[in-house]
């Protein structure tokens, strides 16, 4: 799978795949919270969660129920109210194995939070696998996705530009959209060449994912596109261009009609059969 929605049920699947295997036959419950839902659900059916051994999809804030001898797999954001419900369920002690992946890197901050609530809760064991996932963006088709959530109104061309708005808060919707391309590159497994106009919303995005990738790709320990990813095929360094444009910029136009002086000719001038008729005075 090379397409952008199939790169991401690959991760899905990986995720779920708990002892290995196309099929998994391990019995589990996932555990997801409202961006994770937005994010499975136009990748995988009921019955392909089904497949891989899900029998048992339940919100992270919801009331659930005890099943002590079953591994939990949480799919979610890593805020603050999530880290301190898993915190919770740890203490309530209600599944038999946790495998926590995240959609964007978890801080070390939070990290230490689970680590010390796993000891106090004596279930240091239990926990199996922590993973960042990579994979903080919707793919609605194959090769087109978003990186807004829905109902989610932080982020939008308005608040981007609209006068009253704060360093802090700019800073932040523009670390967002950089987090969520640099997981879509990861998820790809490419480094894109990255164009983009100057002097607007983004440029800043461009610079900064740009500073993402440079100082993932210098840390060859860590890298996400390091020789392992490499090995097996995954990661390459054949590089697409990323372009990045303001909402300004009407793209559309030049997309949809052709900038010809033959185009030009077809829509101003009496223009039929490669001829063009051009009325002039008498005598000229």
């Amino acid at each position: 799978m090379s397409t952008v929605r199939g790169r991401q049920i690959e991760a899905l699947r990986s995720m779920l795949q708990l002892t290995g295997g196309d099929i998994d036959p391990t019995w589990k419950v996932l555990v997801y919270d409202k961006t994770g839902q937005n994010i499975i659900g136009p990748l995988l059916s009921v019955k392909e969660l089904r497949e891989q051994g899900v029998t048992l999809h339940l919100p992270l804030h919801s009331d659930r129920d005890s099943i002590p001898e079953a591994p939990a797999v949480y799919f979610c954001y890593p805020t603050e109210e999530n880290i301190h419900r898993i915190c919770q369920d740890l203490k309530n002690g209600l599944y038999g194995s946790y495998f926590y992946n995240f959609i964007s890197p978890i801080s070390r901050q939070k990290l230490e939070e689970i680590a010390e609530s796993a000891l106090q809760s004596n279930c240091v064991g239990q926990i199996q696998k922590l993973f960042d996932q990579y994979v903080n963006f919707i793919s609605l088709e194959d090769e087109m996705f978003c990186l807004k959530q829905p109902k989610d109104s932080s982020i939008s061309y308005y608040n981007l530009n609209r006068g009253s708005v704060t360093d802090t808060e700019m800073e932040s919707m523009l670390d967002t959209v950089t987090e969520s391309l640099f997981s879509l590159c990861v998820t790809l497994g490419t480094v894109p060449i990255i164009r983009c106009p100057k002097g607007n919303a983004a440029e800043a995005v461009a610079t900064k994912l740009d500073k993402k990738l440079r100082d993932n790709l210098k840390d060859a320990r860590n890298s996400l596109f390091g020789s392992d990813g490499a090995a097996t095929g995954r990661y390459s360094f054949h590089r697409p261009v990323l372009i990045i444009l303001d909402r300004s910029v009407d793209m559309a136009t030049p997309l949809h009609h052709t900038w010809t002086y033959q185009a030009l000719a077809h829509d101003v001038l009496p223009y039929h059969q490669n001829r063009v008729i051009i009325p002039g005075e008498e005598g000229v």
